[in-house]
């Protein structure tokens, strides 16, 4: 994207690895961090005249500080007429991609980075599901050995008292606490606004408003049923997931496996690991999410219809379970061609270690899913 735009911005979540990426790879580029005071009140006294003194390869991280400089940075890639000038860093990605929408459209070229995916730490697969789905992929919990209940409940409050606390759509951060700890309950299930609106005591309203920044700083995905009519797709309700189990785990206080193998979401979290997994593979790879799920009007419901090129299509049930159970597959025994797809695969996924196929079901296990992720995507 560096050789097709002058500006390239890179967004994500706090601690997913975005400075150390950038810093590494691109270590020919002027390195600016515009959370430092100093640095802020040096580009305000001079926007053009320090963006022209900086040189022609430039990194600022944590540009969302400055929106000052986004007009700036227009006007001088416009001047010069070159590409891969500026790589543009952000944890506040909501703020991020409104001053980009402003002053950048056209001339830049948006990234996400998200927390390590299954490809990048292929070895987890072969520890325990339940450590895996409490520990998460945050890089800095596997790089410095870090416990995830030493990791996730300062992170998280410092997620509310530093991103949250900035916006004026959120005035009461304990009420925000508890709204997010409601949507961790909820993993794995059928938004329904009115009910979490009603147990955390705000309007329907606010409870779009506060998704939507959850949303946008990588906490939370809505995954869209699966219709034909794409319209539908949108307007029907959505499910809930986070990007990361680690932070579901921590926020529904599970705190060692034993807890989570008897805990009621054990199943939702496991799921949402296979599909977050899918989605992170998806987006690491340059590509737009192609994930729902589908549930008929008869009762017959997939975790995951994931949608490929070619008309193709694959229909994944996820299962928690170590044994393997036929009435795993009686929804993708029933699932029928809900779509004008030329090709459907059916896929089951479970925590045992028996693979395999039965009619025209592929069974994989997640013992093997880190060598499937690249087939499913």
């Amino acid at each position: 994207m560096l050789m097709k735009f002058p500006v390239v911005s890179l967004t994500g979540p706090r601690q997913s690895g975005k400075t150390t990426l950038l810093r590494n790879v691109f270590n020919d580029y002027k390195y600016i961090n515009l959370e430092r005071i100093d640095i802020q009140e040096l580009i305000l006294a001079d926007p053009m005249g320090f963006l022209k003194n900086a040189g022609d390869h430039v990194i600022f991280d944590e540009a969302q500080n400055i929106p000052e400089l986004f007009s700036y940075i227009q006007v001088i890639s416009d001047e010069r007429k070159i590409n891969g000038q500026y790589l543009l860093s952000g944890s506040q990605s909501f703020l991020l991609n409104n001053h980009i929408s402003q002053s950048l459209a056209g001339r830049v070229n948006i990234n996400n980075l998200l927390p390590f995916d299954i490809t990048e730490l292929n070895s987890i697969c072969r520890g325990d599901i339940k450590e895996t789905i409490l520990k998460g992929f945050y890089p800095r919990l596997h790089d410095q050995k870090i416990k995830p209940q030493d990791f996730y409940p300062s992170y998280l409050q410092s997620y509310i008292e530093r991103d949250i606390r900035t916006l004026k759509a959120v005035e009461n951060l304990q009420t925000f606490s508890r709204f997010l700890g409601l949507c961790a309950g909820r993993t794995g299930q059928i938004l329904n606004l009115s009910s979490l609106a009603n147990d955390t005591g705000i309007s329907v309203n606010t409870v779009k408003s506060w998704l939507s920044l959850l949303e946008s700083s990588f906490i939370i995905f809505l995954l869209q049923p699966y219709y034909l009519n794409f319209n539908k797709r949108i307007i029907k309700s959505p499910k809930i997931y986070f990007y990361d189990t680690g932070v579901a785990a921590s926020l529904l206080r599970i705190s060692n496996p034993d807890v989570l193998s008897t805990h009621y979401l054990y199943g939702a979290l496991f799921e949402n690991l296979v599909i977050s997994e899918i989605l992170k593979c998806q987006i690491h790879s340059g590509n737009r999410s192609s994930l729902y799920y589908m549930r008929e009007s008869n009762g017959i419901e997939i975790d995951c219809i994931i949608e490929k090129g070619n008309n193709e299509i694959i229909a994944l049930e996820i299962k928690a379970g170590e044994t393997f159970n036929p009435d795993y597959l009686k929804n993708l025994n029933l699932f029928f061609r809900a779509s004008k797809a030329d090709n459907v695969k059916k896929m089951l996924i479970y925590t045992g270690t028996n693979i395999g196929s039965i009619n025209d079901i592929e069974i994989l296990t997640w013992k093997n899913f880190e060598f499937e992720v690249d087939k499913i995507k």
